[in-house]
């Protein structure tokens, strides 16, 4: 239990320090024009994140029609897009791997190997490996 509790701080910590790096929550208030409001978005990431891990580990379930699913998804996914184009963007990884590549030239192309992979990818885990 203690491994367990330590482990989840120490990926929690993890997880607000790259938020944190990103600067996710001001660029929100900026763009938004609420900066009265930032503590409110900061209680509702740490409030997701809380209540989507305790629904991830006891396996909680909605009823609905597939349409709510596609919608959840929907939103689930253009997040973790969104968090992986900032994090793509603060380290510059394209740049470095399309140089170190020799593929420079190729670099709109690689960019969308890599987001087409990983819509096939979360479209093999949704219909097919965990139906």
């Amino acid at each position: 239990m203690f491994l367990g509790f330590a482990g989840g701080i120490a990926v929690g910590a993890g997880v607000i320090a790259l938020f944190i790096v990103l600067d996710m929550i001001p660029r929100l208030a900026q763009i938004t024009r609420t900066f009265d409001k930032v503590h409110w978005y900061e209680g509702a990431m740490v409030s997701g994140s809380f209540i989507g891990t305790i629904a991830d580990f006891w396996n909680w379930k909605i009823a609905g029609p597939g349409l709510f699913s596609g919608v959840v998804g929907l939103f689930n996914g253009i997040f973790i897009g969104m968090l992986a184009a900032a994090l793509t963007e603060v380290l510059n990884v394209l740049p470095i791997i399309a140089k170190r590549l020799h593929m420079q030239r190729y670099l709109f192309g690689l960019l969308l190997a890599m987001v087409f992979g990983k819509v096939a990818g979360s479209l093999f885990e949704w219909f097919i490996y965990n139906p």
